[in-house]
């Protein structure tokens, strides 16, 4: 039995990235944190931290609530599905980032064009500091599923939002289900833009006083109290 249930809302994002188009085929995975409790009553029973994700292998447009594996912050699984096979790469960055309520990756185009290439996306836009920095890092080559590919996304991440990963494609972070497709369809976009402007020559890149002051201006951004 699911604590304070997360699936549907998980659902409703899967439909929505279907929509975005950034994971094609069954590529790339969804997550989002919640607790899960066994209803044995058993006082060692209790709520488990974790999280739900989408299921290895299976297409997303028709899945339902109950195809939604839990995985626990110790590993353990529950539900009729096997997770992602990515799934330590979900629970490592759970437990390295505690503000982190969703985390998203995929296998976008573009964001596959640069990784592909082994390089970090430099200042060439102020957005990048909406992922918390003045670049968003790639992270080192591994096999995916491994708990190398994990270690290595998680250090990408260090103070970041999003990061790239080397021949392979994206991931980031949100506090909301929404706000991890945002800025998973944000990081896109900048990687278009960046790979397009680098075809009519070398991008002008944004001083780290510009940077300074694009990362203070998105300090309170999108906030409206």
């Amino acid at each position: 039995m699911p604590h304070q249930d997360p699936r549907p809302a998980l659902l409703s994002a899967i439909h929505r990235l279907v929509g975005m188009r950034l994971t094609p085929g069954t590529s790339g995975n969804l997550s989002v944190r919640g607790t899960w409790q066994d209803g044995s009553g058993h006082p060692d029973d209790g709520p488990r931290p974790g999280f739900y994700i989408t299921p290895t292998g299976m297409a997303y447009e028709g899945l339902t609530v109950n195809d939604l594996p839990f995985v626990g912050l110790d590993g353990t699984v529950h539900g009729r599905r096997k997770p992602s096979s990515e799934w330590r790469l979900h629970r490592d960055l759970y437990v390295a980032r505690p503000e982190a309520h969703a985390v998203l990756h995929a296998h976008s185009t573009a964001a596959v064009a640069l990784a592909c290439l082994r390089r970090e996306i430099p200042p060439f836009h102020y957005m990048i500091a909406r992922f918390g920095g003045d670049t968003v890092r790639c992270a080192p080559y591994a096999t995916f599923g491994t708990q190398a590919l994990s270690d290595g996304v998680v250090a990408a991440m260090t103070g970041r939002r999003g990061c790239l990963m080397a021949n392979h494609g994206m991931a980031v972070i949100g506090d909301s289900l929404d706000q991890a497709l945002d800025l998973g369809l944000e990081l896109e976009v900048l990687c278009e833009q960046y790979a397009r402007a680098s075809l009519l020559g070398t991008p002008v890149r944004l001083s780290p006083q510009e940077m300074a002051e694009a990362l203070a201006a998105f300090g309170d951004y999108g906030r409206q109290d």
